[in-house]
């Protein structure tokens, strides 16, 4: 979304969750499994304002990117994240059995991919996202933008 412009207005936000995951093939700690409390930072802008009705003055409501930020940390809190293939059937029907909640993504499920998950979710709704970044602890993130 980026343009010749040097000038932007740029609205951010950001929401968390809790979820295990685990680095299938990965020989370091994070091999094994383990949670973090994610948080999702968004970030959207325009080079412009909007010039009329309701959302006149406003890049977009700020209401519509935190709620869309807030359901993506949502739908991914609690769980185990996990790549598809990455665990064995019996291992998947055991947790099932237990009625755990399970999340397969097509993906390893590192902090940069979840930025650019998050990011391409976003800009499916419609939102003038310019990057998202994400935490895994508060020292360490990942960002992703076009």
């Amino acid at each position: 979304m980026k343009t010749g412009s040097d000038h932007m207005y740029r609205l951010k936000t950001s929401a968390a969750f809790d979820s295990a995951h685990f680095l299938s093939g990965y020989s370091g700690k994070c091999a094994n499994l383990h949670g973090h409390r994610w948080v999702i930072e968004a970030e959207a802008g325009a080079e412009q304002l909007q010039a009329s009705g309701e959302k006149r003055g406003m890049v977009i409501d700020f209401g519509d990117l935190k709620q869309a930020v807030r359901a993506l940390a949502d739908a991914y809190d609690h769980a185990l994240i996990y790549e598809a293939g990455s665990l064995k059937e019996t291992t998947l029907d055991a947790l099932r059995g237990e009625q755990f909640r399970l999340i397969e993504v097509p993906y390893r499920p590192t902090a940069e991919n979840f930025a650019h998950a998050f990011y391409d979710a976003l800009l499916a709704k419609g939102l003038p996202v310019l990057r998202v970044t994400v935490y895994e602890t508060p020292d360490n993130c990942a960002a992703y933008e076009v």
